[in-house]
């Protein structure tokens, strides 16, 4: 398993992991239709360009020259000193071996190579993956929802990770 900076070229990748991962992950906790919608809306292949040019930082966990899981971050520009995770999936059947983790921590090295003190995330509030993010250290801070349109919304915990 090697954990590498994913380019623009990477995006066949990343698109293929997101769709093979978002109706395992949210199928079950969102509302008919978003997960089709929120795929086309962040994971299209301009989408992700757009991130990638916004300065989104993509990481890409390979094994055996086959995409996983992948990782995108970047700083937060009303939060000097804070690092956000925007993104973390792993493939279903290749999950619970270590995959997601290892991820968090070269987020968390990148973070911290450029200044940041805190590390932030947004979760759905009923995605069982708090609960892994709470074993790594992160603890929330707030509930948010964001209104992402299509009649959908974001309905949101946000975590945060001391880094200093």
């Amino acid at each position: 398993m090697i954990v590498r900076p994913a380019t623009q070229a990477d995006i066949p990748s990343i698109r293929s992991i997101a769709e093979r991962t978002w109706p395992v992950c949210y199928g079950p906790i969102l509302p008919e239709g978003q997960v089709a919608y929120m795929l086309d809306l962040m994971y299209s292949g301009n989408a992700l360009a757009r991130q990638f040019e916004a300065g989104h930082r993509f990481l890409l966990i390979e094994e055996e020259g086959r995409g996983t899981g992948f990782a995108s971050h970047g700083p937060v520009p009303d939060g000097p000193g804070v690092e956000k995770l925007h993104k973390l999936y792993v493939l279903p059947d290749d999950q619970r071996r270590g995959r997601g983790r290892a991820l968090v921590l070269a987020v968390k090295a990148a973070a911290r190579a450029r200044g940041a003190r805190i590390l932030r995330l947004d979760v759905n509030r009923n995605n069982p993956a708090i609960g892994f993010y709470k074993r790594l250290g992160f603890s929330p801070v707030r509930e948010q929802v964001t209104d992402i349109g299509g009649g959908f919304v974001m309905d949101d915990r946000v975590l945060e990770l001391q880094l200093a």
